[in-house]
């Protein structure tokens, strides 16, 4: 005798469960990896805080209108120099803020991006074709900076922080907060949410560029690796391309990267306007018309010296979570 077949609603529904079944194993995997890019980013944060602060510091030097005053020199001398001037800690100042920007910053650009991959075409994690990558990258880093600006500003000031007795010249600010928080409000108060979203546009090129430079060149480097079998997934495979991501993306971050932190930094007039630049280009232009090409690479060995360990340590914990999670590697 022949079972019969279930009936057509039945059938539905079931189709149904499994879809909705299947759509809750995809938003949980993806909520678990933006929370591990999260995390292992705030993990690299910590670790390179000392760099970013001289980074910060050698970035304002010598802006306008006092060009030709250096006080930091180069990367070396600017790490002794902030130890005898501030203390040893403040090489972590503005760790907190560091932190929450990346909690919520590179949480959304990394976790952004293996979804804007796949949506692209991208299902072919040893074939991807890097115009893909680089447009999912670039995609996700300019939402997670939108996101998450304000963070941006408040890392920027409180890293550039000095002492009373280390001011700041000219028309760049000397902020004092006592921590992340108060200068949120700090901000809000005194300059309303344009002074929260202040460089919100070359922050958004930065990350623009570091994601499209970061992740991909990662992502590129590692199966060329793996297919061209040099060596295996694993630990040296996710240090080397790494590497390679940490030099790409210093490379291309860098110009961009001191305009972002010049107008993060500047002091403002009554009505909030910026003393120094009033947009991107003119803070391009000046830097490059007063202090020429190599301007714009200023700080740039503390910026490699900063993205290199950060994309290391980053990719490195990141790939081991997913791993002890029984995730996929990128």
């Amino acid at each position: 005798m022949e079972r019969s077949s279930p009936p057509p609603s039945d059938l539905q529904e079931r189709s149904q469960g499994t879809y909705l079944s299947s759509q809750l194993r995809d938003w949980h995997k993806s909520l678990t990896v933006t929370a591990l890019a999260g995390l292992s980013n705030m993990c690299g944060a910590f670790v390179t805080n000392p760099v970013n602060v001289v980074k910060v510091r050698m970035q304002l030097d010598g802006a306008l209108p006092s060009s030709s005053e250096c006080v930091y020199g180069g990367f070396v001398s600017g790490i002794l120099r902030v130890r005898r001037d501030e203390g040893f800690t403040s090489l972590w100042r503005g760790t907190g803020a560091a932190l929450l920007r990346e909690a919520s910053y590179s949480s959304i650009r990394m976790g952004l991006y293996e979804p804007f991959k796949m949506m692209l075409g991208g299902d072919d994690q040893a074939h991807t074709p890097l115009w893909i990558k680089i447009t999912a990258g670039a995609s996700a880093g300019v939402i997670g900076s939108a996101v998450a600006n304000p963070t941006d500003v408040v890392m920027v000031r409180m890293q550039a922080q000095r002492p009373a007795q280390v001011p700041f010249k000219g028309a760049h600010a000397g902020w004092n907060y006592g921590g992340p928080f108060q200068a949120f409000s700090s901000i809000a108060r005194t300059e309303g949410l344009r002074g929260l979203y202040r460089g919100l546009l070359p922050t958004m090129q930065r990350a623009a560029l570091l994601n499209a430079a970061q992740a991909p060149s990662y992502d590129h480097a590692k199966h060329a690796i793996l297919n061209a079998g040099i060596v295996g997934e694993g630990v040296t495979c996710h240090m080397i391309a790494s590497m390679v991501a940490g030099l790409m993306s210093a490379i291309v971050i860098s110009p961009v990267d001191l305009i972002r932190t010049r107008i993060m930094q500047q002091a403002v007039d009554a009505k909030g306007h910026g003393m120094l630049y009033s947009s991107t280009f003119d803070c391009f232009w000046k830097t490059l018309r007063s202090e020429g090409p190599h301007g714009l690479y200023k700080g740039f060995v503390p910026v490699w010296l900063r993205i290199g360990p950060h994309t290391i340590v980053t990719f490195f914990i990141f790939e081991q979570l997913r791993k002890r999670l029984g995730i996929m590697p990128i």
